[in-house]
C-alpha cells in the first residue's frame, strides 16, 4: 500500500493476458476461444473531502491521475445519511471545457444553470451536463434518509472544448434495465449488448453502466482493447479475474489494463458498481478549478473572461 498525491493505491504490476475463454451469450466466460481478459492496474480509495459550500464526500481520484484515467479526470462519491453532510450543497460556480456527470442510486438533488435550464434527479436519475465554452450552475442536494451516488468529470477533446453548452436530464424511466438471472445491468450511457443507453455522448462516446450482481454470481463484458475501464464498487467486493485471490472490499475505484473482456465475480453479499469505458484522448491538460483546457493561456483566458464578465458565450 503506498500514497500518492494524498491518495491511498496500490499499484498492481500486469500480470499478463490469459487465453481464459469464450463470450456465451449470458456474458459469462466458458472455456474455449481465447480472450484477453483485463488484470487490475490500481486500486484507489480516495481521501475525504469538503467541497462545495460545505458538502463532505470522498475525492476518489482527481487531477493526479489524469494520465492513468484519461479521458476520466475526477470522481467524487457520496454517501450519507446525515443531511448536514451535504445539503449545504454547490452554489453557483463555472465549468467549462468538461462534461459533469451526476449519478444517483439514491437521493435527490436540485440543478439549475445560466442556461435557463432547471431540474431534480431523483434514485437512478443522472445529470449530463456539458460546459463546453462556459456554463455557470448550481447543484443543491436536498434532506434524504440517505444519498448514494458520484459524480464524474469527463474531459472534453481539444476540438470541443468550445462547443456550446448544453444539459442533459436523464429519468430512471428513461435508463434501460437489462436483467439476466442473478445479473442486473442499468445502461445509463453507451451501449450494452443491443441496447442503447438513455444517453449516447456526442463529445466522448463513453460507456456508464450501474451493475448489480446477486453474492457468487460472475459477469463479463467486451470491450475495445485500449479503451480506459474502471469501476467504483458501491457496495460488496469482487473477484476481478478468474484466477484471481483478492477480493477487492467497497468504496473503492479499480482500474484495469488494457485487454477486450472485463470480468467479475461478486462476493456472497452480492455487489454493485459503476463501470466506466471510453477511449483515452492523449491530450496535454491545464486545469484551474473548474476549468479544464489544453494549455495555460487558454486556462488565463477563461479566468480573465469571468473577471470581465464575458465567460458566458
Amino acid at each position: 500500500m503506498t500514497k500518492e498525491n494524498g491518495e491511498e493505491c496500490r499499484i498492481l504490476p500486469d500480470s499478463g493476458t490469459r487465453p481464459l475463454g469464450s463470450l456465451t451469450r449470458k456474458n459469462s466466460l466458458e472455456w474455449g476461444e481465447l480472450v484477453t481478459i483485463r488484470t487490475v492496474r490500481r486500486i484507489v480509495k480516495g481521501q475525504p473531502a469538503i467541497d462545495g459550500a460545505g458538502v463532505k464526500l470522498v475525492r476518489v481520484f482527481g487531477r493526479d491521475d489524469t494520465e492513468d484515467f484519461d479521458p476520466f479526470l475526477m470522481l467524487d462519491a457520496f454517501d450519507s445519511t446525515n443531511p448536514e453532510d451535504y445539503v449545504k450543497g454547490f452554489p453557483w460556480h463555472p465549468h467549462r471545457g468538461i462534461e459533469t456527470v451526476t449519478y444517483l442510486i439514491q437521493g435527490e438533488i436540485e440543478h439549475g444553470d445560466s442556461l435557463g435550464n432547471q431540474g431534480t434527479i431523483y434514485d437512478g436519475e443522472c445529470q449530463w451536463m456539458t460546459a463546453g465554452s462556459g456554463i455557470i450552475h448550481q447543484e443543491m442536494p436536498q434532506p434524504r434518509d440517505q444519498i448514494l451516488g458520484c459524480q464524474l468529470w469527463l474531459n472534453l477533446p481539444r476540438e470541443s472544448k468550445m462547443t456550446a453548452p448544453a444539459y442533459g436530464d436523464i429519468t430512471a424511466e428513461s435508463v434501460p434495465v437489462v436483467k439476466d438471472g442473478g445479473v442486473t445491468v442499468r445502461v445509463v450511457a453507451g451501449h450494452y449488448l443491443d441496447t442503447p443507453g438513455a444517453f449516447q455522448g456526442k463529445y466522448v462516446p463513453a460507456t456508464y453502466l450501474d451493475v448489480e450482481l446477486a453474492g457468487n454470481e460472475e459477469w463479463s463484458f467486451e470491450t475495445d482493447t485500449e479503451d480506459t475501464l474502471f469501476t467504483y464498487i458501491f457496495h460488496g467486493q469482487a473477484l476481478f479475474h478468474p484466477e484471481g485471490e483478492e477480493w477487492i472490499e467497497q468504496k473503492q475505484a479499480v482500474l484495469f489494463n488494457q485487454g477486450d473482456t472485463f470480468w467479475v465475480k461478486a462476493g456472497p453479499e452480492g455487489i454493485r458498481f459503476v463501470l466506466l469505458v471510453a477511449k483515452p484522448l492523449g491530450e496535454p491538460i491545464a486545469w484551474g478549478g473548474p476549468i479544464v483546457m489544453n494549455t495555460r493561456e487558454e486556462l488565463q483566458l477563461a479566468f480573465e473572461e469571468l473577471r470581465n464578465d464575458t465567460f458566458i458565450k
